[in-house]
């Protein structure tokens, strides 16, 4: 895997540019569209509908990671993902990226189509190192201080984001002792997780200091907190908000944008780039 092309499954996904993963939550407590997509044809509408407004990847998750969220059984969360996993790989020729911080559905993802996978807990989970070294894919590791239930209670850090670009570099480390390569992963500083809102908002303004990782750097800020609170908005009316973190985050280096709103993202970061190549504008 070299810095603008990951390999993820049988998939080529180029990072010369940001790419959009749009997010696909089968769970009935997600913030933000908690329970729409539970069935099976309203996710595959969903998923035809990012797919079609430029989503590169589709991102799927079957345990929401809200704060406060309950912990969701491993066959549970196996039954809401792997079907529709096996569904979108037959239908659609997009990379998939599977959600999950446990080992066994890890493993039934991938065999089932996804290409990537999204780790919130890192592969700190017991049997995630293994399960991840024996696929094929790229895997994200995220930092995540304390879990859902409590990551919010009273998050400090001495430096936010040095401490986290350190948390990040030692689970390389873990990873790499563990048949993992480092050319397998991406980073994700995980706003949101255990952060206050002066924390999340350093942390964006800080993000280029991620580069010095040499991974592919992915952020998720759509619709959250940190965009709600700042605006005193609620959930449906962050867009803007969420557009604005997408583009800080391209500008500072972030090769995969995960969002809900994929065509605005899309819109948003072509004007982006045509402002920074004005050569290769098209219309």
């Amino acid at each position: 895997m070299n810095n603008k092309i990951i390999q993820c499954g049988n998939k080529p996904l180029s990072l010369a540019v940001p790419q959009v993963m749009g997010i696909l939550n089968v769970t009935p407590d997600s913030f933000s569209d908690g329970g729409k997509f539970t069935n099976f044809e309203h996710a595959l509408k969903q998923v035809e509908q990012m797919v079609t407004d430029g989503a590169s990847i589709i991102d799927i998750g079957g345990e929401s990671t809200r704060p406060g969220a309950k912990d969701v059984p491993e066959q549970e969360e196996l039954d809401r993902v792997v079907p529709v996993i096996e569904a979108i790989s037959a239908r659609f020729d997009t990379v998939i990226s599977v959600d999950t911080s446990k080992a066994q559905v890890m493993a039934e993802a991938v065999r089932a189509g996804a290409g990537i996978i999204n780790d919130v807990r890192a592969l700190q989970n017991e049997g995630c190192l293994t399960a991840a070294a024996q696929t094929n894919v790229p895997i994200c590791l995220m930092h995540m201080q304390g879990l859902p239930r409590t990551m919010q209670a009273n998050p400090t850090y001495n430096d936010v984001t040095q401490d986290i670009v350190t948390f990040i570099a030692e689970r390389i480390e873990v990873c790499k002792k563990n048949g993992i390569e480092k050319e397998r992963l991406i980073v994700d500083p995980g706003f949101g997780f255990g952060k206050t809102l002066e924390q999340n908002y350093r942390l964006l303004n800080e993000l280029a200091q991620f580069e010095a990782l040499g991974l592919p750097l992915l952020v998720g800020i759509s619709r959250k907190s940190m965009i709600g609170n700042l605006l005193n908005a609620d959930v449906e009316q962050r867009l803007a908000g969420s557009l604005a973190a997408a583009l800080i985050s391209a500008q500072k280096g972030a090769k995969i944008i995960r969002v809900h709103d994929v065509k605005a993202t899309v819109d948003a970061l072509k004007v982006l780039a045509a402002a920074e190549q004005p050569e290769l504008a098209r219309g």
